[in-house]
């Protein structure tokens, strides 16, 4: 699907101090933010578009949809970590354009085909296996390039704002993706999601070039050693490893909830499209919630206790997630969907920002594609076990034990220093 994979945030918006100018005020860091603020709200478009494209006008089974989720993310499993050291070894704004304009014109290509009715489940799968590619090379340059625009200093305010975008979307965008899907159908919705990213594409490339003191630091190590080194840090390092554990447990089992919920409510349910989009953007309230109160809650708690004492306290509520039916119990699944992405947000806004700041700068690239490569590599994993436990087992099944997953991914932190620490460091 192209679905970004956006620069999450770690602290609420409003954290600057009276004494600093505005963060908008540097034109580089604007133009980042708009263009991330645009593709963000588009991809929610797809994000529930693109299956039900799948579902509505293809009629796909639950083993098709889960392949389509697969190929969207597999990438980050074939070159995500190669990756990493291409992007450490070239300038990263030229290569987040590239993407966008690409990502662009293989999405437009799905609302043109089924306009001429020549639509198939082959061209998806293409569509979002390329456009997941160019993802891994824009997600991997947009984490390590922010460090570049913004002074390290004020990567926790800058990524503050990017992070409130993100989780706001996560709340406005299903509502908005539901209702615009009532309107049109779904191939035609897509093509709101081409437009962002051909708009985000625009608004990069008029990033003035800065130096990106990175560029060549790799190139005179051969590549297997290059990926080597990326590898090492992040899970020889005693923090990042629990951090990239944990979150790739949540992904797999996110995953296998999320990509049967468009089946569940349309052939099972047979809900309307606004439902779906409402159920999720519940969960988005729930991540934006998590985003704000997250660093407050931290603060009390202590930065690295709150991350297994929220897992805690949620785990029950993600095993009752499964039970979304029609009624009341629709209205249960949805506060305790809520309840689970408010511990998702929290996380979030509490790590990021962390990675950047103890990350040298020629080993962004392959840090964050070693991140990436754990995190969205288990959501492609999670992506096939959903298709594959949905096929045989029932749609039901699959959202079972991504809930269970859910409810136990917080372990890590526990065997970790993470567990007593009140502070990052």
């Amino acid at each position: 699907m192209g679905r970004r994979t956006p620069i999450e945030g770690e602290a609420a918006a409003g954290s600057s101090t009276a004494a600093e100018p505005s963060i908008f005020r540097n034109g580089n860091f604007r133009r980042l933010f708009a263009a991330n603020s645009v593709s963000l709200y588009g991809s929610q478009v797809s994000y529930l578009a693109v299956p039900l494209t799948a579902v509505t006008a293809l009629d796909a089974s639950a083993a098709q949809v889960g392949l389509l989720g697969v190929l969207s993310t597999v990438s980050f499993l074939l070159i995500g970590l190669p990756a990493g050291v291409w992007v450490d070894r070239m300038r990263r704004r030229p290569i987040m354009f590239t993407a966008d304009f690409g990502r662009a014109l293989l999405l437009g290509s799905i609302p043109v085909a089924w306009l001429f009715d020549a639509l198939t489940l082959t061209q998806l799968y293409l569509v979002v296996f390329v456009s997941g590619t160019l993802t891994v090379f824009s997600d991997i340059s947009a984490q390590s390039f922010l460090p570049s625009i913004v002074p390290r200093e004020r990567l926790l305010q800058a990524n503050g704002y990017i992070g409130s975008v993100r989780e706001s979307s996560g709340v406005a965008g299903p509502s908005l993706s539901g209702l615009l899907l009532q309107l049109m159908a779904a191939p035609a919705a897509v093509l709101v999601d081409a437009l962002g990213f051909l708009l985000s594409g625009i608004l990069i490339s008029r990033i003035e070039r800065v130096d990106e003191s990175h560029t060549g630091a790799a190139e005179k190590k051969a590549l297997h050693r290059g990926i080597w080194e990326g590898v090492r840090f992040v899970f020889s390092h005693p923090l990042l490893r629990p951090i990239a554990m944990a979150g790739a447990i949540t992904n797999f089992s996110l995953q296998m909830v999320t990509i049967m919920l468009p089946l569940l409510f349309e052939h099972t349910l047979h809900f309307s499209a606004w439902k779906l989009g409402l159920y999720l953007a519940v969960g988005g309230v729930g991540s934006l919630i998590g985003a704000y109160t997250g660093p407050r809650l931290a603060e009390r708690v202590g930065q690295g206790s709150v991350l297994w004492l929220a897992g805690l306290v949620t785990a029950p509520f993600a095993c009752l997630v499964p039970l979304v039916d029609g009624g009341a119990v629709y209205w249960v699944s949805a506060v305790c969907w809520l309840v689970v992405t408010y511990r998702m947000g929290m996380n979030s806004v509490v790590l990021v920002s962390f990675r950047q700041r103890v990350t040298p700068n020629d080993l962004l690239g392959r840090m964050n594609a070693t991140m990436r490569f754990a995190l969205t590599g288990a959501t492609a994993l999670g992506a096939g076990a959903s298709g594959v436990v949905g096929e045989f087992f029932g749609v039901r099944a699959s959202l079972y034990v991504g809930a269970v997953g859910l409810a136990v991914a917080w372990l890590p932190y526990v065997f970790s220093p993470l567990r007593r620490m009140k502070t990052l460091p």
